[in-house]
C-alpha cells in the first residue's frame, strides 16, 4: 500500500499551493486512493477519497475543500451532488463524460487506469468533468491523452516500469507530460513527489 507526501505548486510560477498526504492500494473492487490537504504551513485544507472499479470508472468520489463538499460517481455517464459552504443548498449534475478530473494526483492514475494504453496506441481522446479548487466548480474538458513511452528501472525491489503520457488540452493546444509507475505520480505539472513509503503498487 504506496503511502507518501505530493506537493502540489502553481505550474506558471511555481508558487507552493499545498501537500498531499496520501496512501492508495488496489482492492477487490479496483483501486481506492484517500488523501488529505494541508497548506504549506500544514494547517488542513481539504480530502480526497476515490474509488474505481476494474474498469477504472469511479465508483465513488468524495472532495472536500474548505468547506465545500462535492460527491461524485459514475452513472450516466458522470453524475455529483456539490454542496455550499452553508450546507443549505446542494446542485446536482449530470455529464455525458467518462470519469472525474481535478488537481489531485489520483485523477491522473485513475484516468491512465481507465484508457489503458499501450505505445502502439493511437492517441485516445477523453472527456472528464474537472472539479476546480478552491470551491470545486465543476466544468467539461476534453483531453487527448497518448503512451509515448514505457520504460523498466532497476530498483532494489526489482524492476520498476515508468509509463510516461503525453496529454493534449484539446480546447487550447497545450500539451503537458505525466510521468507514473504503477499508482503512483513521479511528476506532472504543479505535482512533485516528495516522499514514498512503500512501492507502487502495480495493476493486474
Amino acid at each position: 500500500m504506496p503511502r507518501g507526501r505530493y506537493s502540489l505548486h502553481d505550474p506558471h510560477d511555481h508558487t507552493p499551493l499545498a501537500e498531499e498526504h496520501f496512501q492508495c492500494a488496489p482492492g477487490p473492487t479496483g483501486w481506492r486512493y484517500v488523501a488529505r490537504r494541508t497548506t504549506p504551513t500544514g494547517e488542513h485544507t481539504g480530502s480526497v477519497d476515490l474509488t474505481l472499479d476494474d474498469l477504472g470508472r469511479p465508483l465513488r468520489l468524495e472532495l472536500h475543500a474548505g468547506s465545500w463538499q462535492v460527491r461524485g460517481a459514475a452513472l450516466d455517464g458522470v453524475t455529483w451532488v456539490r454542496t455550499d459552504p452553508t450546507g443549505a443548498h446542494a446542485t446536482e449534475g449530470t455529464v455525458r463524460a467518462h470519469a472525474f478530473t481535478g488537481t489531485s494526483p489520483a485523477f491522473l492514475v485513475a484516468t491512465a487506469r481507465l484508457l489503458r494504453l499501450t505505445p502502439s496506441s493511437a492517441a485516445t481522446r477523453v472527456r472528464l468533468v474537472a472539479l476546480t479548487d478552491p470551491v470545486l466548480a465543476p466544468r467539461t474538458v476534453d483531453q487527448s491523452w497518448a503512451l509515448v513511452d514505457s520504460e523498466a528501472h532497476a530498483t532494489d525491489n526489482g524492476p520498476l516500469t515508468v509509463d510516461t503520457y503525453q496529454v493534449s488540452a484539446l480546447d487550447t493546444g497545450e500539451q503537458h507530460s505525466v510521468h507514473i509507475a504503477g499508482d503512483v505520480v513521479l511528476s506532472a505539472p504543479g505535482i512533485e513527489l516528495e516522499d514514498l513509503e512503500s512501492p507502487p503498487s502495480a495493476f493486474a
